[in-house]
């Protein structure tokens, strides 16, 4: 299943470890720079006026450390924090119980939260604009409608899907950042942290060739960290060097930029069995016996990203920077697409 990939950016069971691996501060965070001073004028704003934080919405690819960021914030605001996520509050008793709970300048952190019911986000809108709660006690003609003010807290949301949240609930977020693709630099960085933490001897042409096969995402740079520890420690003599991390990730498969089997084999569907496309994303996800919203926010984004596909109202089109990287002739025509290059990551 593509959710157990080791580039998937989805969070595994093994990522458990991850927590460690965390900054905490602003000042550990690397990268996202523009997200970074943005964030700090917002924290220090916040605190010269002893408010609560304005409520935040992040979005961009899953592992780029939006968790990381909402657990900095209130980190750095002194405040408790809660965690939740769309899916786990399937009833209005459940955001109430939540809600009830927090106290004056709390963060309540929602993770997926363009999975919640509709229900459930008309129930979060009174709270998060007017800090109040209604609810309705009793049935029938007893009914009664109660309203309960809450502290003023934040929440902040996180979701890959920023176009899934209604309107109505993504305006009352007064601050919405984008997170993206980090550069091989940056992801350097991060392994090297990573890499001290966990005591881990790499050296810099080993921590440079992590970084260009991390897909951007430094959750599968962390990930990719530990495989290739591993590989060194009963493979070679413990160091990882450009040579060990090169023989380990071609080992799992793992190419110069970071594609797995299962990319190729969805740029190999396109390219052999619907000459280049265009194919409608369900059509794909039938012939690759995976679930087309898997294809959809974990596989796609990153081909999207290099250039290698395109969504068009007709379906999914392998580019010309496909071919090329599979060493296969392109076909005559691409629907116009010759002149897409391959970006710099």
């Amino acid at each position: 299943m593509a959710s157990e990939r080791i580039t998937g950016p989805d969070w595994q069971d093994e990522d458990q470890t991850e927590g460690s691996l965390r900054p905490r501060l602003l000042r550990e965070y690397i990268g996202q720079d523009k997200v970074k001073e943005q964030v700090q004028i917002l924290l220090e704003a916040a605190k010269g006026r002893s408010e609560a934080l304005d409520h935040v919405l992040l979005y961009g690819p899953p592992g780029l450390g939006k968790t990381s960021l909402a657990i900095i914030l209130a980190a750095e605001m002194g405040a408790n924090l809660r965690m939740t996520s769309g899916p786990a509050i399937e009833h209005g008793g459940d955001l109430a119980s939540l809600l009830t709970t927090l106290e004056a300048g709390d963060i309540l952190f929602i993770d997926e939260i363009h999975r919640m019911s509709r229900a459930i986000e008309e129930r979060l809108y009174s709270a998060m604009e007017d800090f109040a709660l209604d609810l309705m006690i009793g049935k029938g003609p007893s009914a009664r409608s109660v309203r309960l003010n809450l502290p003023h807290f934040t929440v902040v949301g996180a979701t890959t899907r920023l176009g899934s949240l209604a309107a109505p609930l993504r305006d009352r977020f007064g601050a919405i950042y984008r997170l993206d693709y980090y550069d091989p630099a940056a992801l350097g960085m991060i392994i090297n942290r990573s890499a001290k933490i966990l005591r881990v001897p790499i050296e810099a042409t080993g921590t440079e060739e992590i970084a260009s096969r991390a897909r951007g995402t430094p959750r599968i740079a962390n990930r990719l960290l530990r495989r290739v520890r591993d590989y060194a420690q009963v493979r070679a003599d413990g160091n990882i060097t450009r040579p060990v991390a090169q023989d380990a990730l071609a080992a799992l498969e793992i190419d110069e930029l970071g594609l797995d089997l299962l990319d190729r084999r969805y740029m190999l569907a396109i390219i052999e069995k619907f000459n280049g496309g265009p194919v409608g994303v369900e059509t794909l996800a039938a012939t690759l016996s995976e679930a087309s919203e898997t294809i959809e926010d974990v596989m796609e984004p990153f081909l999207l990203h290099l250039g290698f596909i395109a969504r068009t109202t007709r379906g999914r089109i392998a580019t010309r920077n496909a071919y090329h990287h599979l060493g296969l002739p392109p076909k005559e025509d691409l629907g116009g697409l010759w002149g897409v290059q391959l970006p710099t990551i």
